[in-house]
């Protein structure tokens, strides 16, 4: 990912999937994630930069 993340922004993996927020990033460089499932229930994890892409609004 060539863009500088920062917490508020939105992502998606780039092979698909929901709009996730960013809401902080770990020791280990991953970034943490939430998003809200099809049942309105907030998810949470981590991935590696490289795997997710900016989205608009």
């Amino acid at each position: 990912m060539k863009e500088k993340l920062k917490k508020g922004d939105l992502v998606r993996l780039k092979s698909g999937g929901p709009k996730m927020t960013v809401y902080n990033f770990d020791s280990y460089g991953n970034v943490n994630v939430t998003w809200f499932d099809n049942n309105n229930d907030q998810k949470y994890s981590d991935f590696i930069p490289e795997i997710l892409e900016m989205v608009e609004c």
